[in-house]
């Protein structure tokens, strides 16, 4: 019998060695650079890429870790170095998710490798669900694939926004209804190889925080491809909606499968954020000298910083049980992966606002970083779920009942 430990084992020690000093050493350099310049930071993709942290190797050990903590580790790692930049490192493994939870085994080994590439000649994917009338309300998606038998042919019409790499990925993965009339059980996803013709980029957003990563609308115009594009083939979508319209239990939304996957990941980049801002202003309160000592010597400040840990602690348990419980198979029945994502995120929000209350008016300034981190944090309370969202999910969850 194995006996109960939460210290890392040296495999994940020497991970979180070898991202942190990528993240010290790399990104933080470079992190005030791109966000001012709001544009996905090739640099730092391709060095990210040409030592490993950025390719299919890396994703696929770091997910073979049975405890689940790996990538978990890393990707505190890289937001605490920068959440931007971070997300233009990550943004590809959301179409990767989405291809590992809907895609047979012989799409996953012929485009999982595609979404990265090699560092030589380094690709981009992106993941599409979100529209400009449905966001939190996936049911509602009005991107239509209709199937065009002659051809074997899927043709895409539809916008979809809010999309990582939108635009510039070179394999977009987009959920689109094949059924209307049956909500978000008629939908299915669908790999836009690059070069496609009908798919192109509509609005780059400017974006308040994460802004050295590429967010943009998708637009699909009579896109067609091939058949062997569905993500789980034709004879299993044909199942599924025969099944749905007999009134049986469909076995899975293609948007809802993905965001299971990804939600503790999500909890621990801003755990990373958090991190950072805590670390940064207890360094700051230990030196910043005011009536005649350290502010940190004032409770005011040393029970902020005393609750900024707490609660990153708390965070991380949550975001490792979550993790921990998917990579061994252990069913979320009380909204697990919700609660890491919903207490991560708004942790994130609460401890760089400390932080900035902590620096004062050089905390609202540029020059210093936590006014950075603060707006890199609130979209951790809205992108893959909302906390209303995340709320909803676990009150379901918890009581059987479907709450509205």
């Amino acid at each position: 019998m194995t006996e109960f430990s939460m210290e890392l084992n040296d495999d994940q020690k020497t991970l979180q060695e070898w991202v942190h000093g990528f993240a010290a050493n790399v990104m933080r350099p470079a992190a005030h650079e791109w966000d001012e310049r709001e544009e996905t930071p090739w640099p730092i993709i391709e060095e990210a890429a040409k030592i490993g942290i950025y390719g299919l190797d890396f994703m696929a050990n770091a997910f073979a870790d049975k405890t689940g903590l790996s990538m978990m580790i890393a990707l505190e790692e890289l937001a605490w170095g920068d959440a931007g930049i971070c997300m233009a490192l990550m943004g590809t493994t959301l179409g990767v998710a989405a291809i590992m939870a809907n895609g047979t085994p012989e799409q996953q080994m012929e485009w999982v490798p595609r979404c990265f590439g090699t560092p030589d000649d380094i690709k981009l994917a992106a993941f599409g669900v979100s529209e400009p009338d449905a966001g939190s309300d996936v049911s509602s998606l009005r991107t239509r694939a209709v199937y065009d038998e002659a051809t074997d042919e899927w043709v895409l019409n539809g916008t979809k926004t809010w999309i990582t790499n939108g635009g510039i990925a070179d394999v977009h993965v987009i959920v689109a209804s094949v059924a209307p009339e049956l909500g978000s059980r008629g939908q299915a996803s669908f790999i836009v190889p690059e070069g496609t013709k009908g798919i192109r980029m509509g609005q780059k957003f400017q974006k308040m925080g994460i802004r050295a990563s590429h967010t943009a609308e998708v637009i699909l115009e009579d896109c067609r491809v091939p058949g062997a594009c569905l993500l789980g083939g034709k004879d299993k979508l044909d199942e599924k909606l025969a099944r749905v319209r007999e009134g049986k239990k469909a076995s899975g939304q293609a948007a809802m499968a993905t965001f299971e996957a990804t939600r503790p990941a999500v909890g621990a980049q801003a755990l990373g954020i958090a991190r950072a801002a805590y670390e940064y202003s207890l360094e700051y309160a230990k030196e910043r000298k005011q009536f005649g000592k350290a502010i940190i010597e004032n409770q005011a400040i040393a029970f902020k910083l005393a609750d900024m840990k707490m609660h990153i602690d708390a965070a991380r348990l949550l975001v490792w049980r979550a993790s921990w419980m998917a990579a061994t198979r252990k069913p979320f029945l009380n909204g697990e992966g919700s609660m890491s994502k919903l207490y991560a995120g708004e942790t994130a929000v609460k401890v760089t606002e400390e932080a900035i209350q902590i620096l004062g008016g050089y905390g609202y300034v540029r020059d210093y970083p936590v006014e950075r981190w603060h707006r890199d944090s609130k979209i951790y309370t809205i992108f893959e779920g909302t906390s209303e969202i995340q709320r909803l999910v676990i009150s379901r969850a918890i009581s059987g009942i479907r709450i509205q």
